[in-house]
């Protein structure tokens, strides 16, 4: 019966307390289900050092190749352009439409180079970018590109044991956190600090890369990518350029294939044409397949091909070397089945099986498994050697067993590949170490023979419901007073064009934090007379580091090209960029909030 009675106190303490967040719940709660998978920051040196590296900015164009490998909504991407300081900066921006992708590729090539370097710089605020607006569900990466040396300032008094100590706390930061770091050296002038930029990868468990000419980037990005997503490169052929169309066969291998990217690499355009495995021509582009082209690269994007073989023909100019490479992206997981148990004594035997996944379902097409091989890669966590164990292809799973040695703990992972691509399961733990001792429960109050009085439970309940409706109403109005002295986070950056004569002003970042409860884009404007209407555009701070614009002029704002209604007020989020015409003048207002 006390017991019974405890159960309940405890069971209306619980109900209280559940009330009570509820009541005080914010909105703006993440919602899940995004398909996304990648939040890259590239962090890229724009020092003058560059400069011999980089005569062409190949760079610029290595890091465009990247953006328009990723898939074509969903992946999300920052830019940080240091010398010693931030030159520029984009907030992680999520490609939902080619814009996206045209926005950012834009931003890469308005980059201008300055004087000094320090490194450390750059990999501090790619992590912050990270850690401010990376979604959890994602995989956070950084990538950056430099030639490893750092050049300070005499005046600013910065020493280089100051800048390691930056460095070195930066990569330990992003190492907790899981953030891999990719580097790529250039060493064009032989002065490349390869060591430096090996010891960020080595340290984030990701890789270096290091290259005596900057024609070799596009190709270097492309790996980093497939890396990143356990995807392999598939060389197709290379071939000199006649004037004429050549023909090569792309295999789609299965009908798991979301995206098909085929990377033509060359110094001069190339033509294309392509041919589905019924023999039918396929436009480029059209919507099955999506085209974007630069100086040194053409990419082309097939979106949920047809499994077998495709006819690609290419035409490049005579005598100009062309590379052609092909990166999958598949809709893949791979799963283990869960052990019985994760406590086992040396001797012991466990059964593993592990099977492809898609969506969250148990593949169907057993297709997949033909040319696969898979392996149990076991870490011994007390010794630290890793062994692996070959497992059997059934041919809709991978089975083996694996028999325990001694007295430790292990972590236990299948790996399965095939020639474009690799997964590995998540890791699961077990140990074989004897069990410690139970710990003893505490001894029962022994009984005092009186019987415990009924609990007042209604009582209870009224004075719980009184209580929360003078906090509700006592949080409404410490929220309304509130409201109006909430301060404001990150800056905008505003530029503006003449639609006469088509020139833009050089971008101007305006940080928000000395503003409360509200500003107009007026005071922002620094208070220019001809642009006066945009006194009636109004800022208020949003919940999550978001902040809310409200229009009331006759222009129409633009988002991603789209009219956005933002009468009533419209949420703008870190990396979002607006566009506003003015009515009264002719010019156009470009916004971007970063975070």
């Amino acid at each position: 019966m006390f017991q019974r009675k405890i159960k309940t106190r405890s069971l209306l303490l619980a109900l209280s307390l559940m009330l009570l967040l509820f009541s005080f719940r914010l909105p703006g709660a993440y919602a899940a289900g995004q398909t996304s998978q990648i939040d890259a920051v590239l962090v890229v040196d724009v020092s003058n050092s560059m400069n011999t590296s980089d005569t062409n900015k190949i760079g610029n164009e290595a890091m465009k190749m990247f953006i328009d490998m990723l898939s074509v909504n969903g992946d999300r991407v920052g830019i940080v352009a240091f010398t010693d300081k931030i030159q520029r900066e984009k907030a992680l921006l999520e490609i939902k439409t080619p814009g996206d992708k045209e926005d950012l590729k834009q931003f890469i090539d308005g980059l201008d180079r300055g004087p000094y370097t320090d490194i450390a710089v750059g990999v501090k605020e790619a992590i912050k970018v990270l850690q401010n607006g990376a979604d959890p569900n994602h995989d956070p990466m950084i990538v950056v590109l430099a030639d490893g040396n750092n050049d300070f300032d005499k005046n600013s008094g910065r020493t280089q044991s100051e800048s390691d100590k930056e460095l070195n706390a930066s990569v330990e930061e992003a190492k907790q956190a899981g953030i891999p770091i990719y580097t790529i050296g250039l060493n064009a002038d032989g002065k490349l600090n390869k060591e430096a930029l090996a010891a960020l990868s080595d340290k984030t468990a990701a890789k270096s890369f290091s290259t005596n000419s900057a024609e070799d980037l596009p190709q270097i990005l492309s790996e980093i990518f497939a890396s990143h997503l356990k995807l392999k490169i598939v060389p197709i052929q290379s071939m000199t350029g006649t004037g004429n169309f050549q023909e090569v066969t792309v295999n789609v291998p299965n009908a798991n294939v979301l995206e098909a990217n085929i990377s033509i690499m060359s110094s001069k355009p190339v033509e294309t044409e392509l041919v589905d495995p019924s023999g039918k021509a396929v436009a480029i582009p059209s919507g099955d397949v999506v085209v974007t082209k630069s100086k040194s690269y053409t990419l082309l994007k097939l979106l949920s091909p047809s499994e077998g073989d495709w006819k690609l023909k290419v035409k490049g100019t005579s005598k100009d070397k062309i590379d052609i490479n092909l990166v999958f992206n598949y809709d893949l997981e791979l799963a283990m089945e869960p052990l019985p148990s994760t406590s086992y004594k040396p001797g012991d035997e466990v059964a593993i099986s592990s099977y492809l996944t898609s969506n969250g379902q148990k593949l169907a097409n057993d297709e997949m498994y033909k040319n696969m091989a898979a392996v149990l890669k076991v870490t011994d966590l007390d010794s630290g050697k890793t062994e692996e164990i070959k497992l059997d292809n059934k041919g809709d799973k991978f089975e083996g067993t694996y028999k325990i040695p001694d007295k430790h703990e292990y972590e236990l992972v299948v790996k399965a590949e095939e020639k474009s691509f690799y997964r590995e399961s998540p890791p699961v733990k077990i140990t074989a170490k004897p069990a410690g001792s139970a710990a003893t429960p505490p001894a029962s109050s022994p009984s005092t023979g009186e019987e415990e009085k009924s609990f007042p439970l209604m009582p209870v309940l009224l004075s719980v419901a009184a209580a929360l409706v003078l906090l509700s109403a006592g949080y409404f109005i410490f929220r309304k007073v509130k409201q109006n002295n909430r301060g404001f986070v990150g800056q905008i950056v505003l530029e503006i064009r003449d639609e006469n004569t088509n020139e833009k002003s050089y971008p101007q970042y305006k940080k928000l934090t000395a503003f409360r409860g509200k500003f107009n884009l007026h005071q922002l404007l620094q208070l220019a007379p001809e642009l006066k209407e945009t006194e009636r555009i109004v800022f208020t701070p949003g919940s999550n580091d978001r902040i809310i614009i409200t229009s009331g002029t006759a222009g129409t704002i633009e988002k991603s090209g789209r009219a956005i209604d933002a009468s009533k007020g419209y949420e703008l989020k870190g990396g979002d960029r607006i566009t506003l015409p003015l009515s009264s003048v002719d010019k156009t207002i470009f916004i971007e909030y970063l975070v």
